[in-house]
């Protein structure tokens, strides 16, 4: 008599278990994750069939021991294509599904959710082949342990899912859990009028207080601050950014050094912290430079009457059209009354940009440059300086 045909025992086979449990595993994560995705309609979607599809085959193998080599096939098919698809998202870029167009490191909650996929895989794998029975302490750790364990990482998984951040691909967008876009109504409701709170990077970030931005663009523009004061730091020492390949263009002289990898200035990685086109130090009165902010550039060609909305009336996009460069990228100067620059200098690239300031700014942590460097922004706009949320 196998241990499958013991009375008082499971029919299922322990592999098959191991694979559900598993799959469980991961459908809870992926379901808790919906949240996250709120404002883009195709990635709920993605993550709540996704979800459906791991929770109820898991439910099913676990309850239903006919064709159970099927079953598991069927397991290993669902789950394989949620592991294919995180390792599409963290490489490249899943470009037909809004909200998860561009590629992002792993966090706990993701990695957990593909571990738990790829587990289901080889255990169903198992189950379908040439595991069918196992010994009696295998079935005691497959029906004892392993639930428990999957339990205790599935519960901080769902947690970690819900602050997932992301930078969000061809339209900018930088969001997480924090704050919903809309009431269920349909209706936009704009960020509730409190008493606004200084930026300080050390302490939690606020950017209430704003009459006419939406809760959206709040979460956006917050976590887009969150992610790079995350990330960016990686570069706080200038010379492990030259080692990376970022170049210097010489203008340290207006207080601000911004240095550029110019690789990056056309990739597909928009308000990206781990692909920043451009770091900006203030050099410090021992000669040490002090990273204080990224410069997120948009693609050059890029008019600014295109850029994305990140976070409303709490950022502004700047273009530099004015300056003039020397062939290994100096600024060289100003363009005389707005006209040719006078060779050898030629002008720079025209790419939107906008700032994250890492260290506290009188004009709040998405602030433009000030004096001759400060930029041009869109015709009839305003210049925007956030004394609501300025240091």
């Amino acid at each position: 008599m196998t241990p499958r045909e013991r009375v008082g025992t499971s029919t299922v086979a322990p592999a098959l278990a191991v694979a559900a449990f598993a799959s469980l595993g991961a459908g809870a994560i992926h379901a808790a994750a919906i949240g996250v995705h709120s404002e883009h309609h195709q990635a709920v979607i993605t993550f709540a069939v996704v979800a459906l599809a791991q929770l109820a085959w898991g439910v099913v193998a676990l309850t239903w021991s006919r064709h159970a080599r099927v079953l598991a096939l069927a397991g290993a098919v669902i789950n394989v294509a949620a592991f294919a698809g995180w390792v599409l998202a963290k490489t490249n870029g899943i470009s037909f599904i809004d909200g998860l167009e561009t590629s992002e490191s792993p966090q706990f909650a993701d990695a957990a959710a593909a571990t738990f996929a790829a587990i289901a895989v080889i255990a169903a794998v198992l189950a379908a082949t040439v595991w069918q029975d196992a010994s009696p302490w295998f079935r005691a750790v497959a029906f004892g342990a392993i639930p428990i364990a999957t339990a205790i990482v599935t519960m901080f998984g769902m947690v970690a899912a819900g602050a997932h951040t992301h930078a969000h691909g061809t339209d900018g967008h930088t969001h997480a859990a924090a704050a919903g876009a809309a009431a269920s109504d349909g209706h936009v409701h704009t960020a509730a009028a409190v008493p606004p709170k200084t930026y300080d990077p050390k302490k939690p970030i606020d950017l209430s207080g704003v009459p006419g931005v939406t809760l959206e663009q709040q979460a956006r523009a917050e976590n887009l601050i969150a992610l790079t004061l995350a990330r960016l730091p990686k570069y706080s020492d200038y010379h492990k950014a030259e080692a990376d390949g970022f170049v210097s263009i010489g203008d340290a002289v207006t207080g601000d050094e911004h240095f550029v990898k110019l690789s990056y200035f056309a990739d597909k990685h928009i308000l990206d912290p781990d692909y920043p086109e451009s770091l900006v130090y203030e050099p410090q009165p021992d000669g040490r430079k002090k990273l204080s902010a990224a410069m997120y550039m948009l693609n050059p060609g890029t008019r600014l009457t295109d850029v994305p909305d990140v976070g409303g009336a709490l950022t502004q996009w700047h273009i530099h059209n004015n300056l003039c460069f020397t062939a290994t990228g100096q600024v060289g100067g100003l363009r005389p009354n707005n006209g040719p620059c006078p060779p050898p200098l030629n002008p720079g690239v025209d790419s939107p940009m906008i700032h994250v300031w890492i260290q506290p700014h009188p004009c709040g942590p998405f602030a433009a440059l000030e004096g001759v460097g400060a930029g041009q922004i869109k015709p009839g706009d305003e210049k925007l300086c956030d004394h609501v949320h300025g240091a």
